[in-house]
């Protein structure tokens, strides 16, 4: 019998239907892909408040829309954690469920094993937002293992420097010394600041004539902001007006605190960095842009997997 005439029998033709049947059900009727939302009402409202209680009003639509997005994509990325049962090979996850059985003072006479066990039945699991946190960060690790962002190159680096090269300028510095004048103390200023003129008095002699403050009265190398970190905003507003030289005295300088004569020992001037000296945190900005890119990448691959329901 010939090859063509065996091609020609029932169950041949039985065998080459059901396979093109099947076929052509995987691609016009597939299987249905998993749900993911709505969001419901009371989860809604609850981001609202959120976004209130952070930056103090609610967000525009674009911004909810986008806020209602990063909670699907939260979902869905538990439900696949779920799926794939990465829960049950975490530690987080295992000490998580025996603390709640025994917050739910149901581990009584049980071995910890008994108790997971018996958590994972009562799928305390699926309502945690400790362990949703949990499987979300091990999947974003999972996605950004299967498709690593690349290794910021040199000119990347450079041309990030380019860009923000205000951004990255070097601020004055400012090493001083001070007498400080509490607010009993102001009318006597004049006289005390004459009398270190008078006696020529270096900053160490002159101390003694301070009133006690605090955060010290020496500071080396300090910023505008570290300088009001110490003194108050208005101080470094106030120094800033007198065009401070190194060398001399300058004031009375008035803060948030009082009167401060002060002994500038140092400026040095603001300048442009130099990309060595930010090159770390340049790396660490680029890199840290090229994992978010490659999460969202993926993230969005695997929306393809879900019908999201918004």
């Amino acid at each position: 019998m010939t090859f063509f005439a065996r091609l020609n029998r029932p169950w041949v033709h039985f065998i080459v239907l059901g396979v093109l049947l099947f076929y052509l059900q995987s691609i016009f009727l597939p299987e249905p892909r998993p749900v993911v939302g709505p969001l419901s009402e009371s989860r809604v409202d609850a981001l609202q408040q959120q976004w209130f209680a952070s930056v103090g009003r609610l967000p525009t639509p674009e911004q909810q829309d986008r806020m209602l997005e990063a909670e699907l994509d939260r979902d869905m990325l538990f439900q696949r954690a779920i799926d794939l049962d990465l829960h049950l090979y975490d530690t987080v996850v295992y000490q998580r469920l025996l603390l709640n059985m025994r917050f739910l003072q149901m581990s009584e006479g049980k071995t910890d094993q008994e108790n997971y066990e018996t958590a994972l039945e009562m799928r305390l699991h699926l309502g945690d937002e400790v362990i949703k946190r949990r499987m979300i960060q091990v999947m974003e690790q999972l996605l950004l293992a299967a498709n690593p962002p690349s290794p910021p190159t040199e000119a990347e680096i450079a041309a990030e420097f380019d860009q923000r090269k205000e951004e990255l300028r070097r601020p004055t510095r400012y090493s001083i010394e001070h007498i400080y004048f509490n607010r009993e103390r102001e009318a006597e200023a004049d006289a005390v600041m004459a009398q270190i003129n008078e006696q020529n008095l270096t900053p160490d002699q002159a101390r003694q004539l301070s009133s006690p403050f605090l955060p010290g009265y020496q500071f080396t190398g300090q910023t505008p902001d570290q300088l009001a970190r110490h003194f108050g905003a208005s101080f470094v507003e106030n120094l800033q007006k007198t065009d401070p030289q190194a060398g001399g005295w300058v004031g009375p300088v008035r803060s948030t605190y009082g009167l401060h004569y002060v002994w500038v020992s140092e400026v040095e001037p603001s300048r442009d960095a130099t990309i060595d000296e930010v090159r770390l945190q340049l790396q660490r900005d680029v890199e840290s842009r090229a994992r978010e890119t490659a999460l969202r990448n993926s993230i969005n691959a695997t929306r393809e997997n879900y019908e999201i329901r918004r």
